[in-house]
């Protein structure tokens, strides 16, 4: 703890953000790092507590504290190694995680909470401009093969720790890029593509190959991006490698069967986020054009708030956000739910680039003329009593040239799981526990599955956090043991 009254001394950094009118020109990332001298202050901050809360509230179990102190002293090197110790992907975390480490942080129950998220940032930004994040080839070879089906966070974090432990991994993956949602779902101006192709460029350092283009199992839901020119079976993967790691993501986006769905105009959001972030990438014209255009767009989460921020880049006309749910408080009851994650209002940078919201709020129809959508049908909800209850008199509609199904996913791909036989559970995802003997292990032997796959829609934290802990298990499974860490 190298400054025992910085809590009492000193207010939080922020992170500050370029001006609205500045960053809708572009699609780049506009939230600059901590300074160095902001940095200080903010590890400053840490109290190092008895029992530091964050850890735990953070799902990899980032040793925060350590970190902490080795920015206030000023050794980014060794923050870099504490950080890289529980985190294959800081550069990805630190931009993208909502941070449940900040909601556990025991400053935060009567003041603001130390700023780990842009601490974390700074850090590994620092640790990349000076060249410290370099291959680690293991020292020998097993002779084991893995494959690992998906290139999301899960699947990347599972390979990278099984090359360092010596197997040959083969990362398969359907789309042309690797990298799952991170390149494909999530706009560049919140991550920056090329982080991905600096990890993807170490990963091929340590011996991982990659197959791209390749679907394993063919059959795959409308709303599911699928660049794959070639199909191989599950057989074939059962046949050539010592284990299977299913890491392909929850996939499935949750549909809205309502009258006129089948309107020209009404589209679920990754049909409009991932030709965007592959226009970027220097693909083809993204087909869906906000410009000029009246927005909804049905979801109040982060994939919402990227079609909000994205449309306004667009140039839309407006754009409005609708929730089922009604409204959080704006500020939580802490002494309640701490250290724990808090419902509250969170309002991202792309609402404040422009965006009408809207709480308890159902879609009865979408309104069409001509096969196009002019207007959404909706009503308003009464939760009271905890049910959803329509209030009679309450249907409005609104204008909408475009409408984004923002409503989150229900399962993995069903084809993947049926593929291998696996066990699914109530929610259609791969069985498997995280816990105990076995861990990971679906019901067909040597097949594991991690991530969304196994645990339903999540966080990227949470995804890398099951592909360490499944590679660990599948390194017992190979070797009778690991020195891998959980």
């Amino acid at each position: 703890m190298g400054k025992p009254t910085g809590f009492l001394e000193f207010e939080r950094q922020s992170e500050g953000y370029d001006p609205v009118e500045a960053r809708l020109k572009h699609y780049g990332e506009f939230v600059p790092h901590l300074a160095d001298s902001q940095a200080k202050l903010q590890g400053a901050r840490c109290m190092d507590c008895g029992i530091p809360f964050c850890n735990n509230g953070c799902p990899v179990n980032n040793n925060i504290p350590d970190f902490n102190d080795a920015v206030y002293l000023g050794n980014w090197r060794a923050a870099a190694e504490i950080l890289h110790s529980t985190n294959n992907f800081p550069e990805m975390t630190g931009r993208i995680c909502p941070a449940p480490c900040e909601a556990a942080c025991t400053l935060g129950i009567n003041a603001d909470p130390v700023g780990i998220k842009s601490l974390e940032r700074a850090i590994i930004d620092k640790a990349g401009e000076n060249g410290w994040v370099v291959p680690q080839p293991p020292a020998r070879k097993t002779g084991r093969k893995v494959a690992v089906v998906g290139s999301g966070p899960a699947g990347l974090a599972a390979a990278q720790q099984l090359a360092r432990a010596g197997h040959a991994v083969t990362v398969f993956e359907k789309n042309a890029a690797v990298g799952g949602l991170l390149r494909y779902g999530i706009p560049d101006f919140k991550l920056d593509k090329r982080l991905i192709d600096w990890r993807v460029a170490q990963l091929k350092a340590e011996g991982v190959k990659f197959r791209l283009g390749t679907l394993i199992a063919a059959g795959v839901p409308r709303g599911v991006a699928n660049d794959a020119v070639k199909v191989l079976s599950s057989a074939r993967l059962m046949k050539d490698f010592s284990a299977v790691i299913l890491a392909g993501g929850s996939e499935t986006p949750r549909d809205l069967p309502v009258p006129g769905r089948e309107l020209a105009g009404v589209h679920f959001a990754l049909e409009f986020l991932i030709p965007q972030n592959k226009e970027m990438a220097g693909g083809k014209k993204n087909p869906i054009n906000a410009q000029g255009r009246h927005v909804v767009v049905i979801g109040g989460g982060d994939t919402g708030s990227d079609c909000v921020g994205t449309s306004n880049r667009h140039g839309a006309a407006s754009v409005t956000q609708f929730e089922l749910l009604p409204q959080p408080p704006e500020q939580e009851n802490k002494p309640l739910v701490w250290p724990y994650w808090p419902t509250r209002l969170r309002t991202s940078s792309s609402h404040q680039e422009g965006c009408t919201r809207d709480w308890s709020v159902a879609t009865k129809a979408f309104v069409g003329e001509n096969g196009k959508l002019k207007a959404l049908k909706c009503v308003r909800l009464d939760w009271s009593g905890g049910k959803m209850k329509e209030i009679p008199g309450s249907e409005f509609e609104v204008r909408a040239d475009l409408a984004f199904l923002a409503m989150g996913f229900t399962n993995p791909v069903a084809s993947m799981l049926a593929a291998f036989g696996v066990a699914k559970d109530a929610r259609g995802n791969a069985a498997a526990t995280t816990d105990g003997e076995n861990c990971y292990a679906t019901s067909v032997p040597k097949v594991f599955a991690a991530g969304d796959m196994r645990r339903g829609q999540s966080l990227v934290v949470w995804a890398i956090r099951e592909g360490r802990q499944c590679a660990r298990a599948v390194d017992e499974f190979l070797m009778g043991a690991s020195t891998l860490p959980r």
